[in-house]
């Protein structure tokens, strides 16, 4: 049987992260470009103007709305994406309800650790099925989606609208659970006491969260990594 060639740094570097990167800023850039087609359309045929100060008005009340994500999303899915994976899941949108369950579901069947070149091409992979999934589904349920939802009741559109992120959530929760129990109680506790306890703003909460239990993650691999030792 042949054995396995692991690259090296370098040449990992060279194949992959650099071509990631170079493709990645490209399309990043057309997407946030494009985003404004439909503003300078209005602009063009209607007559439609605005004033910086009006820009800048709407960017801060998103901004104060969604702010903390832009530091929070980024540290807390690289560990599991790692950098190709990264690029594709904040071009494609959807991360928390979709595109993380569907990495953390190829990372768990193919067996593949987090945090390693194997499972970044792995989750990579996993993100990259579930947005072609998912455009070919939402242009079917754009397409016949409000004619289902007339004749459901109305209790299952709510528990669709309020119950299916929650649920998401919870299954990768467990997921995780299974392997690394100690850290999930400690995320869940530590939340639990910012939120409720001391009472924090969300994002504060949050951002907290992430960088604590990381913090607390690598705590218990540098003791498990001495006992080894010894």
């Amino acid at each position: 049987m042949m054995e396995k060639q692991r690259i090296t740094d370098a040449e990992y570097t060279k194949i992959w992260d650099k071509p990631i990167v170079h493709i990645g800023v490209i399309t990043m850039i057309l997407a946030s470009l494009t985003a404004f087609l439909p503003s300078i359309y209005l602009c063009i045929t209607q007559g439609v103007t605005v004033s910086v100060k009006e820009v800048l008005q709407c960017w801060g009340l998103s901004a104060a709305a969604w702010g903390a994500l832009y530091v929070v999303e980024p540290i807390t899915y690289y560990t599991v994406v790692g950098l190709s994976g990264t690029y594709v899941a904040f071009l494609t949108g959807n991360l928390a309800n979709l595109r993380i369950p569907c990495a953390a579901t190829a990372l768990e069947v193919t067996g593949v650790e987090p945090g390693t070149r194997e499972g970044e091409i792995v989750s990579t992979l996993g993100i990259t099925g579930s947005a072609i999934t998912s455009i070919l589904f939402t242009t079917l349920a754009a397409l016949i989606g409000t004619s289902i939802l007339a004749v459901l009741p109305d209790v299952v559109v709510k528990a669709f609208s309020n119950y299916t992120v929650p649920a998401i959530f919870g299954a990768v929760l467990g997921q995780f659970a299974l392997k690394e129990a100690k850290i999930c109680v400690f995320g869940i506790c530590l939340a639990l006491v910012l939120n409720y306890g001391l009472k924090l703003p969300s994002y504060v909460a949050m951002l907290l969260c992430v960088v604590l239990s990381i913090l607390f993650s690598r705590f218990l691999y540098n003791l498990q990594k001495k006992r080894t030792a010894e």
